[in-house]
């Protein structure tokens, strides 16, 4: 394995949350947690994107993000990484192409809220993404009713698990994706970073 890169060993489960976290917040840490219990994940890692390609604004330094999300979620299973950087990926799918080659056996599981369902399909290459790895969606707010509305949800509706059934998604045969509802937070990035509460250091 690549120095810096986290260490995994063949059949673990691990939940990958990507994102800016531009600021990381405790609506993330929630739904890593509630991820972890409702998926069966060993770990989660957080990848702390370089840019997201869908916004036309820059985030923080990288090195802030990274600092702000190792304060926010300071737990032993989850591991704050800048990967995509370090891979040199700007896309999901290229950095799951390459996290799935350097990692055989492991059961990697996509994670994401439902409010990013509901524009999957504006994402690259997003039907390599199912094709790759199951997909854990989380219940977020306004968005309750997306698995019904969001096209990946239609055009992938034969392969969706059971909210009871979701401990199997790691082990699913792809495609495989699953939703479940949860309690919810209403923090937003872009609400702190609204509020002036976020000042990269």
């Amino acid at each position: 394995m690549k120095q810096g890169f986290p260490i995994a060993t063949r059949g673990q489960r691990i939940g990958l949350l990507g994102g800016s976290f531009d600021p990381a917040h405790e609506g993330h840490a929630h739904i890593t947690r509630e991820a972890m219990r409702r998926f069966g994940l060993d770990r989660v890692w957080w990848l702390v994107s370089p840019g997201n390609p869908l916004k036309s604004h820059g985030p923080a330094p990288m090195a802030s993000r990274i600092a702000q999300a190792r304060r926010v979620m300071a737990d032993p299973k989850v591991t704050i990484t800048g990967l995509e950087a370090q891979l040199g990926t700007r896309y999901t799918a290229q950095t799951l192409a390459r996290l799935t080659a350097l990692y055989p056996g492991v059961h990697f599981v996509w994670l994401m809220g439902a409010d990013n369902l509901a524009q999957f399909d504006l994402w690259e290459d997003w039907r390599g993404i199912f094709a790759r790895v199951p997909v854990g969606v989380l219940a977020r707010p306004g968005h309750r009713m997306v698995t019904g509305q969001a096209r990946a949800a239609r055009i992938y509706a034969s392969a969706r698990l059971p909210a009871e059934q979701a401990r199997l998604l790691p082990f699913a045969r792809r495609p495989a994706w699953c939703f479940v509802q949860m309690p919810m937070s209403d923090l937003s990035s872009s609400a702190i970073r609204a509020g002036g509460e976020w000042r990269a250091r």
